[in-house]
C-alpha cells in the first residue's frame, strides 16, 4: 500500500468514523510552542540511549492509550481515592513503563510554553521519535489533540488485544478500531523491539503448536513452567533493540514469542503480509508509518473538548 493511498484511505475512513482528522495538523504548535517537537525528540533520544528498551515502552504507551477510547492520554492518569484509571487494568498492570519519561517531557514543555502542549500529543510524538532512534521509519505526526478528564478501567480490560488471542479475534479487535488485517500485521511489527514477560508466553513454549522446539527450549531456562512470571525475554531475539523487519523473519521460522504473534503466520489470511514484510523492509516501513498515522488519529479530543493537563498524571 502506497503512503499517499494510505493517507487517502485514512481521510475517507475518518469521514465514516466521525474522526476529527481535519482538525489536527502537522504545524499545530509552530507559533504557540515552536520548540515543542525538538524538545520531545531530545528527551526521547536521551531516554532511549540510556535504556534501549524505553523506545519500545514509549511506543507501547501510545498504542495502549489509543486503543482505549482514542488517543487522549487517559492511560497516564493515576488512580485516586475516587477514581480508578487504566494503569491497573490487566493488559497494563506491572507492564507499562515510561511514565517518568513523559513526566520529564511535560515538565520541560511547561517551562517553555505552559498550558500549550497536550499529554496526548507528547505520547504520539514520543512514539514516532522512539521508532526513529532505534533505526525505524519516520512519519509526519498530526497534532492538536487534547487530554481526557477521565479514563476507562473497563475498556482497558476489553479493548486492548491479548497476547493469547487467535487470528480471528485479533482481526476482530483491530477491525473495531478501523484497521484492516494488513494494517494489523504492520502495527504488530512494533514487536521487533521490546520484551515480554514469561507469563505472556509460557503456554506457547510449553504447550504451543507451530513453534521450533530448539527455540522453545532456549526460552524455558528463563521461563520455567511455574513461577518467574515477570522474567523477560526479547520479542525479537535476532535484533532486539533495532527497529527492523526481523520480527517477520522470526514468524516465518515459527519463532514468534507470543501466541498472538505466531498467529499472524499460521496458515491463515495474514500469511502473505508477513511473507512480504519478512523480505521487504521498505514495504514494512511504509505501511507501518501509514498505520501509525491512522492510529494516532483514533477519536482525538479537539477544539473545546477535554483539556491541556499541566500534569499528565492528573486532571487540572
Amino acid at each position: 500500500m502506497g503512503f499517499k493511498s494510505a493517507l487517502y484511505g485514512l481521510y475517507l475512513s475518518s469521514l465514516l468514523l466521525g474522526i476529527a482528522y481535519a482538525q489536527l495538523s502537522s504545524n499545530y504548535y509552530v507559533k504557540t510552542c515552536p520548540k515543542a517537537l525538538s524538545t520531545i525528540k531530545r528527551a526521547v533520544f536521551t531516554a532511549v540511549v540510556k535504556e534501549h528498551r524505553m523506545g519500545a515502552s514509549l511506543l507501547r504507551l501510545h498504542f495502549h492509550d489509543c486503543f482505549v477510547n482514542g488517543c487522549d492520554a487517559s492511560i497516564l492518569l493515576d488512580d485516586t481515592s475516587s477514581f480508578t484509571g487504566e494503569k491497573t487494568a490487566g493488559p497494563n498492570m506491572n507492564s507499562l513503563r515510561g511514565f517518568d519519561v513523559i513526566d520529564t517531557i511535560k515538565s520541560q514543555l511547561e517551562s517553555i510554553c505552559p498550558g500549550v502542549v497536550s499529554c496526548a500529543d507528547i505520547l504520539t510524538v514520543a512514539a514516532r521519535d522512539s521508532v526513529v532512534v532505534l533505526g525505524g521509519p519516520s512519519w509526519t505526526v498530526q497534532l492538536g489533540r487534547r487530554d481526557s478528564t477521565t479514563a476507562s478501567f473497563r475498556a482497558a480490560n476489553t479493548d486492548i488485544p491479548s497476547p493469547l488471542m487467535d487470528l480471528s479475534d485479533l482481526i476482530s479487535s483491530f477491525s473495531k478500531k478501523g484497521f484492516n488485517s494488513q494494517e494489523m500485521v504492520a502495527l504488530s511489527g512494533s514487536h521487533t523491539i521490546g520484551q515480554a514477560r514469561c507469563l505472556t508466553f509460557r503456554d506457547r513454549i510449553y504447550k504451543g503448536n507451530n513453534i521450533i522446539q530448539e527455540f522453545a527450549s532456549s526460552l524455558k531456562t528463563n521461563c520455567p513452567s511455574t513461577g518467574s512470571n515477570d522474567t523477560l525475554s526479547s520479542l525479537d531475539a535476532i535484533s532486539p533493540v533495532v527497529f527492523d523487519n526481523a520480527y517477520f523473519m522470526n514468524l516465518v521460522n515459527s519463532e514468534g514469542l507470543l501466541h498472538s504473534d505466531q498467529q499472524l503466520y499460521s496458515g491463515g489470511s495474514t500469511d502473505s503480509h508477513v511473507s512480504t514484510y519478512s523480505t521487504d523492509s521498505a514495504s514494512f516501513y511504509e505501511d507501518f508509518a501509514a498505520a501509525m498515522v491512522k492510529m494516532g488519529n483514533l477519536s482525538p479530543l479537539t477544539g473545546t473538548s477535554g483539556e491541556i493537563r499541566t500534569n499528565c498524571r492528573k486532571t487540572n
